[in-house]
Order: C-alpha cells, then sequence, then structure tokens
C-alpha cells in the first residue's frame, strides 16, 4: 500500500484510504523522521476511525489510550492504543510497562519511534513508513515486516 498526501488538507482523506487497507492488522508501527508526521497522521486516522477524545502526542506519556464512540471496522474493543517510544532508554522499560497487555489486547496499537522496540514487536506487526518529499507532501507506504525500516 501506497498512499500520497499531497498536504495537510487531504490527511482525512489519506486517513480514510488507509483504513481501507488495514485488514485484520491491529499492531502498526510507524517509522519517520522527526517531524515527518507520524502523529499527525495517526490522529487523522483515529478521528476518521471515531474517537471523539483530544488526540495528542503520548511523547512524555509514552502511552495515550483513546476510546472509539462508533466502529468503522470489525474490532473486539473499543479501544485504541497511541505509544511514543522516543523517549525510552532501556527495553526494560516497556516490559516493565507491560506491553503484551496492550500488543496482544485485539486493540488497535499505534507505535511511533518502534526502532526503539523492535526485537518485541509482534510478528504480524504492520510496518508503516512515512516520508516527506522535497515538495512538502507525505508519503505513506506499508513496508513488510522483514525489510529495514525506512
Amino acid at each position: 500500500m501506497e498512499i500520497i498526501i499531497k498536504d495537510i488538507e487531504h490527511i482525512r482523506e489519506a486517513a480514510r484510504e488507509f483504513i481501507a487497507n488495514m485488514g485484520d492488522t491491529r499492531v502498526f508501527a510507524f517509522y519517520g523522521k522527526m517531524g515527518a508526521g507520524k502523529t499527525t497522521f495517526v490522529k487523522a486516522v483515529c478521528e476518521e476511525l471515531g474517537v471523539d477524545d483530544v488526540i495528542t502526542s503520548p511523547t512524555f506519556a509514552i502511552i495515550n489510550e483513546y476510546s472509539l464512540t462508533s466502529h468503522l471496522l470489525p474490532l473486539t474493543s473499543s479501544t485504541i492504543y497511541h505509544f511514543d517510544f522516543y523517549r525510552i532508554k532501556r527495553l526494560e522499560e516497556v516490559y516493565d510497562m507491560g506491553y503484551e497487555d496492550y500488543f496482544y489486547s485485539g486493540a488497535l496499537c499505534f507505535i511511533e519511534w518502534p526502532e526503539l522496540i523492535e526485537e518485541i514487536l509482534p510478528d504480524d506487526a504492520a510496518r508503516v513508513s512515512i516520508e516527506e518529499q522535497e515538495d512538502g507532501s507525505r508519503v505513506v507506504k506499508a513496508v513488510p515486516r522483514t525489510s529495514p525500516a525506512a
């Protein structure tokens, strides 16, 4: 899957296209440079899925939990977990927070900075890269799990 976000005005359209292609995957690892638009894209996806909560970057909290008010997908959970592992210094911190309870809950999990926890990502996690182009557009691309991070 490859989605081009021409500009911020088209991000909701891109989020809808992403949702249409999510399939049964529940854990999504978002790769991209600082400022590539990972949080902004996750926010748009959450809003399109029906989250009414205020959606913010979990940089300092490490994890934010959002409630779905409507179900556009056949989900077993009405919760979305949004992680930002940028500040993680040791993998033990992730073990201590009980990551397995989140990743294997059946709830949607959107993970920013997964490079820092690569070895504990579920085997079926979708790898998604977001790259800024010279013209300011973004390319959102699903990357096979065995490929190097973007």
